[in-house]
């Protein structure tokens, strides 16, 4: 029986690429376009590191240097995994499970490494829930994200929640630094990429319990849900650190994002404008000091 293997790996579940010992890329299937955004002929012939992929841990800390699963799966022989964010070609970060391993000669000797990885973003639950905000008109048309009319209803009812039940949740109020430098230096479709990929990470770090949506230009807003003092400063300092990771290519050019954030869990006394507006304040702060930076509060 005749096996058609190249088919078979082009179209499996996960994206795959594989990579020489220098680390060049010489295959990446259909699955690896689907879920990055780069075709294969983009990328074979590069390395990965050569801000096509870009991997970062859960912090948004680089493991190209130093700390590549597969590299040190080319150098030992040994099989890995880990849950990264690699870069998307829109420029957001998307959260996959890789899985490094070996690829060998017939005399054993190791020539390269494979590496599987396979998308943990929300995705089916994602789009039947924009399916079913855009039908009730809760829906941000441009980030595909919620809109500031249920973010406000969402937030209302979490308060009642916590009032009448205990619900704890946090509140993040995200603004994007110099945002009007890229609607005049490179025009507002470049303005409308940088708003979709910034709402595209900041989706894609949500659990079920949260909520994220756009709270008007560009200003973001999640609700986090059963979440502590200490969930809270890690969940926001990675938002900023993913997105500061992150990168958009414009015409060659390699355009940065950075987000300034204000974030506070919800208080006894809180009503939605309370909550929305101390979040808001310390957004401000990490403005005045420098931005690209959180303050909680």
């Amino acid at each position: 029986m005749d096996i058609d293997y190249k088919s078979l790996i082009d179209n499996i579940f996960d994206g795959l690429y594989l990579v020489d010992k220098n680390r060049s890329i010489i295959y990446w299937n259909r699955v690896a376009e689907k879920i990055t955004g780069y075709r294969a002929e983009e990328v074979i012939g590069k390395r990965c590191r050569d801000n096509i992929l870009v991997h970062v841990d859960r912090s948004g800390k680089s493991l190209c240097l130093g700390r590549c699963p597969l590299e040190a799966t080319i150098g030992d022989g040994q099989f890995r995994d880990a849950e990264v964010f690699l870069q998307h070609k829109d420029g957001h970060r998307v959260p996959v499970w890789i899985r490094a391993a070996p690829l060998h000669d017939t005399t054993g000797t190791i020539i390269g490494g494979a590496e599987l990885f396979t998308d943990l973003s929300a995705g089916n639950a994602i789009s039947n829930k924009v399916l079913a905000l855009e039908k009730l008109s809760f829906l941000d048309p441009l980030t595909q994200l919620a809109n500031r009319r249920y973010l406000e209803m969402e937030l209302s009812s979490r308060i009642a929640e916590k009032n009448r039940y205990g619900a704890a949740f946090g509140l993040v109020f995200m603004d994007i630094d110099f945002f009007k430098r890229f609607n005049d230096t490179y025009g507002h479709d470049v303005g409308d990429r940088v708003l979709k990929a910034v709402a595209r990470t900041f989706v894609n770090t949500a659990r079920p319990s949260d909520l994220m949506g756009r709270w008007g230009g560009e200003e973001f807003i999640g609700i986090l849900g059963r979440v502590d003092g200490d969930g809270l400063d890690s969940a926001v300092e990675r938002i900023r650190a993913l997105i500061e990771q992150s990168r958009m290519d414009e015409n060659g050019q390699s355009l940065q994002v950075t987000v300034s954030i204000g974030a506070t869990l919800a208080r006894d006394a809180d009503n939605a404008d309370s909550i929305v507006k101390r979040a808001d304040t310390l957004l401000y702060e990490s403005k005045k000091n420098g931005r690209n930076r959180c303050t909680i509060g």
